[in-house]
């Protein structure tokens, strides 16, 4: 009796110390996200335990809950896919980052506190990690328009499907930023949400549409700095490109074949272009006389 006894205590020593080693906490990306976009969030675990941490064989190894005002859980719309393998060296820590939108019912506007818990059944733990709050704010609507979304290329088409177009206004941190968003055309249903940068809070963004139904975006991002981004009717970012006031301010232009284009000022390449531009091409000087050159295959 006195030796059973004395393995549960050496047991629980031996967990408890464990447990003082490995530590979980809850990190953010923001902690401010619009209703529909994506919130990443991070589970962090840090490991001092003399070993090496080997998680994510089992889907019961990470659960991550997330409640709202007064405590209330919030709906579950999937398994978030945590079965992915995870190590965590001694003497190191490791962040898993999940995107919790399409998982979580997180569409009202409001407080949510998100919560970690990370079963390590080789050193019996259990480890819970305290709450972190995440504000998601339905923001301001600035422009809108209806539009009729083409068949894709190669399919015929079956019947008129109308969408929206919204750029909608945020400010998080004293920053102002813009998205775009694509909805039905009641609105009950978002296609996706994507931030196209921060912009002036006082700017005024100019969009437009091309003969394709493609969404063309001109805003100011700095005292002579704007962004030009386009986006098709799935939401996908298709451009993205910095233009500068010169002596003549940005703008867009329809052109008579439905094509939409940036006029005046200077387009400037940056490193948040999309597509990347290409690499300049390296000047190439004019072989001398009496040498010798090879052509490249």
């Amino acid at each position: 009796m006195r030796h059973r006894l004395a393995r549960v205590l050496a047991f629980f020593l031996i967990a408890f110390h464990a447990a003082a080693q490995v530590t979980v906490e809850v990190v953010l990306e923001r902690d401010q996200y619009l209703a529909g976009e994506s919130m990443l969030v991070g589970v962090r675990v840090t490991n001092f335990s003399g070993q090496t941490l080997k998680l994510g064989a089992d889907p019961d190894w990470l659960q991550v809950t997330v409640e709202g005002e007064k405590g209330f859980v919030v709906e579950k719309l999937g398994e978030l896919p945590v079965v992915e393998p995870f190590e965590v060296p001694s003497s190191a820590r490791g962040t898993r980052w999940l995107d919790l939108e399409p998982y979580f019912n997180v569409g009202r506007p409001g407080g949510y506190q998100v919560t970690a818990i990370v079963r390590i059944p080789e050193l019996g733990l259990e480890l819970t990690s305290k709450s972190k709050q995440v504000l998601v704010t339905s923001g301001a609507k600035i422009w809108e328009q209806d539009f009729g979304v083409p068949p894709k290329e190669g399919t015929q088409p079956s019947g008129l499907e109308v969408r929206k177009y919204a750029l909608i206004q945020s400010l998080n941190q004293n920053q102002s930023r813009l998205y775009v968003r694509v909805s039905n055309r009641g609105e009950t249903r978002v296609y996706k949400l994507i931030s196209i940068g921060p912009m002036l809070a006082f700017s005024h963004p100019e969009a437009q549409l091309d003969r394709n139904a493609n969404l063309h975006v001109l805003f100011q991002t700095g005292a002579r700095t704007f962004t030009y981004v386009q986006v098709n009717p799935d939401g996908n970012l298709l451009a993205q490109q910095t233009h500068q006031y010169t002596q003549t301010r940005p703008k867009l232009r329809a052109n008579e074949d439905g094509t939409i284009s940036v006029s005046g000022g200077v387009r400037i390449k940056s490193a948040s272009d999309f597509p990347k531009p290409e690499p300049p091409e390296t000047g190439s000087r004019q072989p001398q006389s009496g040498t010798q050159t090879q052509d490249r295959n």
